[in-house]
């Protein structure tokens, strides 16, 4: 409850900022169908209007830009726009449409909703592969050295790749060989989402201090026994910590891999949208993807401290 009130204050100040941003963002456009309908344009004619600075029309005009927040195609949608199209495209695609869940008995393959589920099964099938990957890896570095001073750099240098400029060529080499669908956007979000597990896990894994080592070592315990009772539990913390980032970098990942596709999902919803400069429709599957990343980081946390209460740890 003690963060409810700094968060407020954090979204109402966003939300204000938006609001004024919306005015030189629309000006151009709002002052010229106002000139269109009869009103008197301060700036010149709409070719002068084009090179002039838009704070310096929104100072001109102050009285001409009634319309700037309720624009039919705004540059940048206000907030009240987003929130309505936002409904529009989901409880009023599915509950008033004949194509809706409610009418039809199946989600509508235009609502939001069916575009937020297709990117979550290839997020998830790829989040699954890239924490297999990259705990897999981690227990590779830890114990074998050759593996710690050529893998680890490797990761590294994968992750300096534009994942736009390299998601078109993993979507075209797949289609070549007749993979399709899913598995080339879940090959991109596992491409994304297994370097934060392999960071966190090689911290996790290296945490036991010499002298737990030596304990393990007077037991006689074998390298197995020592991952399983010693390395694996003290990295639990540090697994949590970095599965929250690959399961956020998961999403981008096929949001990305959408892109080239456009075969449904929330990235080809933003693309397809994009052609017709529907920026109220891209804000809205833009809030979409934010919540769904939200309410995926909020179930790994429900997890973690589930987790971390049954081993007797208090999570940070």
């Amino acid at each position: 409850m003690r963060q409810v009130g700094p968060v407020l204050t954090v979204i109402l100040v966003i939300i204000a900022i938006w609001y004024v941003a919306c005015l030189p963002m629309n000006a151009r456009e709002v002052l010229t169908q106002a000139e269109r309908d009869g009103a008197s344009i301060a700036g010149g004619t709409a070719a002068e209007r084009a090179q002039v600075s838009r704070l310096v029309l929104v100072a001109l005009n102050p009285g001409a830009l009634g319309a700037t927040w309720s624009s039919a195609q705004p540059r940048l949608p206000a907030p009240h726009q987003v929130l309505a199209e936002l409904y529009a495209s989901t409880i009023g695609e599915e509950v008033f449409s004949r194509r809706g869940i409610v009418q039809s008995g199946e989600f509508s393959n235009r609502s939001l909703i069916t575009q937020a589920g297709t990117t979550l099964g290839a997020t998830v099938l790829g989040f699954i592969v890239g924490t297999a990957l990259g705990i897999a890896l981690a227990i590779g570095i830890v114990h074998n050295r050759a593996m710690d001073m050529s893998v680890m750099p490797w990761a590294i240098v994968s992750q300096t790749i534009p994942i736009v400029a390299l998601a078109p060529m993993i979507i075209v080499v797949l289609n070549s060989v007749g993979i399709q669908g899913l598995v080339p956007k879940a090959v991109i979000s596992a491409y994304l989402s297994f370097f934060p597990v392999v960071v966190g896990m090689v911290k996790g894994l290296r945490t036991p201090d010499a002298m737990q080592l030596d304990q393990m070592k007077t037991w006689s315990a074998t390298g197995a026994q020592v991952l399983w009772r010693l390395r694996l539990p003290s990295s639990v913390p540090y697994l949590f910590a970095s599965l929250k980032i690959a399961i956020a970098a998961a999403l981008v990942g096929t949001i990305v891999g959408e892109l080239p596709v456009q075969r449904g999902g929330l990235g080809a919803y933003i693309f397809q949208q994009s052609y017709y400069s529907q920026t109220a429709k891209i804000w809205a599957a833009l809030i979409v993807a934010a919540l769904l990343a939200s309410a995926l980081v909020a179930l790994i946390g429900a997890v973690e401290r589930r987790t971390l209460a049954r081993m007797g740890v208090k999570p940070a």
